[in-house]
């Protein structure tokens, strides 16, 4: 990793620096994660929706072998998110589980690591990632993509899937005392709106 994060603090204070604080207290709590712990969140809820374009058809196959994106168009789709922090190495993992009707649960695993200043790098299978910067706008964690990169023997390669896959923005936004609101799009250069999806959801309390 680029980066190390405090062993003390959240990962994502880590990133942002004094403007952790800055973050509405639903995000925050669900960001608490420390590195090298055994800490674990899981928040439930809801997609509005799950859209993809005819165009996105057809990296859909690639995107789906390397564990990223989600293949299926729905409403109202149940969801639960599983996040992590692994204590050997640091890293935040996330397990999304979509409920689509009719079918077994889709799950889209990935983790994040530093990668120095307000920037991370988001990876799924295959050694590929997305380079994303992190700011702390009006209460939100905001992410905009960076570049795509493929680590291989230990380094990190610029991938130009910017050209098929477009360029990411996700927000996480308080949507009152304990709930929050997320999106997600990607947007292509040339052919607009590739990906999106957007739900609301509510932190797990932790087990007693």
């Amino acid at each position: 990793m680029a980066g190390q994060p405090d062993a003390h603090a959240p990962i994502f204070a880590s990133v942002l620096g004094a403007d952790w604080f800055e973050l509405g207290a639903i995000v925050r709590r669900h960001y608490s994660l420390r590195p090298f712990r055994r800490d674990a969140v899981t928040v439930r809820g809801a997609m509005d929706e799950v859209w993809h374009s005819n165009l996105a058809k057809l990296p859909l196959p690639m995107a789906r072998l390397a564990g990223a994106l989600v293949p299926y168009r729905g409403r109202d789709v149940p969801i639960e998110v599983h996040y992590s922090a692994r204590e050997a190495d640091g890293t935040l993992h996330w397990d999304r589980v979509f409920h689509f009707p009719g079918r077994s649960p889709f799950h889209f695993r990935s983790h994040m690591e530093l990668a120095g200043g307000n920037e991370v790098i988001e990876f799924v299978r295959l050694g590929i990632g997305m380079r994303l910067a992190v700011t702390a706008e009006a209460g939100a964690l905001v992410f905009r993509g960076k570049g795509y990169v493929w680590r291989v023997l230990g380094r990190d390669w610029p991938l130009p899937l910017e050209l098929v896959l477009g360029r990411a923005y996700v927000e996480e936004r308080p949507a009152g005392e304990d709930r929050f609101s997320m999106r997600m799009n990607l947007v292509h250069p040339l052919f607009g709106e590739l990906f999106r999806y957007s739900g609301r959801f509510a932190v797990e309390a932790p087990p007693r």
